[in-house]
């Protein structure tokens, strides 16, 4: 397979996180850093994909904070960072059996805000609203 194929291959939808319970401002839950989740569901169809490319679906997240978030998450174990001995260095993340272990927590996670949803949003917007008088 050649390059250009094996990125095709690969390639991360940009609207991955389209499912809004499990966006970032209505995640109750969060595992590791504020993106490691986010990150996690990227690399969660077990291939290794490339930094450029954990960016098209995380183009929010700034490159700086996704390798601190990459490299934190090396760091607990969740992520392996491969480097090939290419011209220039091409470097991989993949998850390791740990990383791979958090899937279905993340999935109930991601179940129970779907299911509460709307009560995580009301409460929200009566502490907002509460909080404003104050």
């Amino acid at each position: 397979m050649t390059e250009s194929e094996n990125r095709g291959a690969t390639a991360l939808p940009s609207d991955l996180f389209r499912d809004p319970a499990c966006s970032t401002s209505a995640r109750p839950v969060t595992v590791g850093g504020k993106w490691t989740a986010l990150v996690l569901r990227c690399l969660e169809d077990g291939r290794p994909h490339r930094f450029t490319e954990l960016r098209v679906p995380l183009h929010w997240i700034t490159p700086k904070v996704l390798t601190e978030t990459l490299r934190a998450m090396e760091r607990d174990g969740f992520v392996s960072r491969t480097v090939h001995d290419e011209h220039p260095p091409r470097v991989e993340y993949a998850l390791t059996p740990l990383g791979r272990s958090l899937l279905d927590p993340l999935d109930a996670a991601c179940a129970w805000a779907r299911t509460h949803g709307s009560a995580i949003a009301e409460a929200r917007d009566s502490y907002d609203t509460a909080a404003e008088t104050r």
